[in-house]
């Protein structure tokens, strides 16, 4: 027999926060404006471990800052504002609405060619950044950037998609003159290819007909696959999604992302690098 109506309200406590669990963080803060009852059990420290990973404790001891949290609920909500983690190199946080993990692997955390030559790279710090460093491409002909992670640091049965987050100076040159090759790949599974063209999305294009005649030599000398558009992100940073995978929590394959732009054949800069993200798509 269901428990409908004021009938719901007469279930033990025990019975109602087993409910609750099978939810999600979003049903449960709306559950607990039901009524007191509700609010009372939807606080449990029962309730709130059930969303979280059950890794959370190794990901708490790799935080650069302790945590400080009062229970489970204080703990959840603390990370999903984020926490920096691998010696600052990597951030962490938790989505508010499912509480499903994502990562910002940082530039540090990433492999990109002469990133170690101060005639090509400079990694420096600025504000607008949660890490301590970027990467600042100064020029360079072959631009590439990978990325690696496993499968087993993802939340199981989840759609995630992976960004390069990053910034375009007002100075820069050569990285629109040709798309840019991305791709991921999970274990032995078919490498999935896009491409992107790094400009701002407000930057004006072009459009005499020799440019366009070059636009069209250039682009057919890339991989053909679906065009990935850079996007504004709300928190200053501009994105393009690398790819997209599905993490069905079996195993612990890796998980490669690349961009690359090896065939245009000319120097390229003014491209500021903060890491690659993993988040989940909704």
């Amino acid at each position: 027999m269901v428990a409908t109506g004021e009938h719901l309200y007469d279930l033990p406590e025990d019975c109602i926060s087993s409910i609750i669990c099978l939810t999600s963080p979003r049903d449960a803060l709306k559950l607990s404006l039901v009524s007191s009852i509700f609010r009372s059990v939807a606080e449990l420290d029962c309730v709130w471990d059930a969303f979280l990973p059950s890794d959370w404790q190794h990901i708490a001891t790799k935080s650069v800052t302790p945590l400080k949290f009062s229970s489970k609920r204080d703990l959840f909500f603390c990370l999903c504002n984020s926490i920096l983690i691998h010696d600052g190199n990597k951030s962490f946080a938790l989505d508010k609405l499912t509480g499903k993990k994502s990562y910002v692997m940082s530039a540090k955390e990433l492999s990109i060619l002469y990133g170690d030559e101060p005639t090509h790279w400079n990694w420096k710090a600025i504000p607008e950044s949660r890490f301590a460093e970027v990467a600042e491409l100064k020029t360079i002909c072959r631009l590439e950037i990978q990325g690696k992670m496993k499968t087993g640091d993802l939340s199981p049965n989840t759609t995630y998609g992976a960004y390069l987050l990053m910034k375009i100076s007002d100075r820069s040159f050569g990285l629109d003159s040709i798309p840019s090759e991305i791709s991921i790949s999970v274990g032995d599974q078919e490498t999935v290819s896009s491409t992107a063209y790094l400009r701002h999305p407000k930057s004006k294009k072009l459009e005499s007909l020799f440019y366009r005649n070059r636009v069209e030599t250039l682009k057919a000398r890339v991989n053909k696959g679906e065009e990935k558009m850079v996007r504004e992100r709300e928190d200053g940073w501009l994105e393009v999604e690398i790819g997209e995978l599905f993490n069905g929590g079996n195993g612990d394959e890796e998980i490669i992302m690349k961009l690359m732009e090896v065939k245009g054949y000319h120097i390229k800069g003014g491209l500021i690098i903060e890491g690659i993200e993993l988040r989940p798509k909704h």
